[in-house]
């Protein structure tokens, strides 16, 4: 009898059976966007450039900073907060929000959030 790996499993099916359908029935999946396409391309960077004006009016100074280390430069928090003199946690503050008394409060990414939303842009 065959081990099988719990991670992957493997449903065995006669060749045969795939036979029966027609070549069109495998071309019916269509992605929602194309995302080679000029329109699609045109799309994201008027997205990319509304955000980076967001980041730039609506952010602190270092929550901007945060989020240019971390989103565009792919830096780990535990990285941004040596380069910045601030500990991990205040740089996860920062992107993120933090609770207090049981409300969630601040960061970046709420604030980019909320004004994309307003904004009717959508990510």
């Amino acid at each position: 009898m065959p081990k099988f790996n719990p991670d992957f499993w493997e449903v065995p099916v006669p060749p045969e059976y795939f036979e029966q359908f027609s070549t069109e029935d495998y071309l019916r999946y269509q992605p929602f966007v194309d995302a080679h396409t000029n329109e699609y391309r045109a799309k994201q960077q008027q997205v990319l450039q509304q955000i980076r004006q967001i980041i730039g009016n609506e952010l602190t100074a270092q929550q901007a900073r945060c989020v240019q280390l971390y989103f565009y430069e792919g830096k780990t928090q535990e990285e941004i907060g040596n380069i910045l003199g601030i500990r991990r946690r205040v740089v996860s503050q920062h992107l993120f929000g933090v609770t207090r008394n049981g409300k969630q409060v601040g960061g970046a990414i709420k604030k980019i959030r909320k004004r994309c939303r307003r904004l009717g842009i959508q990510l």
